[in-house]
């Protein structure tokens, strides 16, 4: 499990030789502290994430009234810019 979540960020495959090597010489209590501390960073990348986007004025009520809205009366981006 450690591994799992260490391995989804990007520059993981940078300093896997590294990692796995320390990570061999710890012993089981320490790795399930290990894997506590990342799902903990990634909880509170995922949190900052979220609330920058919640910070952004009318966000949300703007996906909520998106989200209610019917399909039809959305147009595809293609017909109205041509030039992206």
């Amino acid at each position: 499990m450690t591994l799992d979540l260490i391995s989804q960020h990007p520059l993981a495959m940078a300093s896997t030789p590294q990692l796995d090597h320390l990570l061999a010489q710890l012993s089981p209590e320490h790795l399930q502290v290990l894997t506590d501390c990342a799902a903990y960073l990634l909880e509170q990348e995922r949190h900052a994430a979220t609330q920058e986007l919640l910070d952004i004025p009318g966000l949300l009520e703007q996906v909520r009234q998106a989200q209610q809205d019917p399909i039809s009366t959305y147009q595809n981006w293609r017909t109205l810019r041509s030039d992206v």
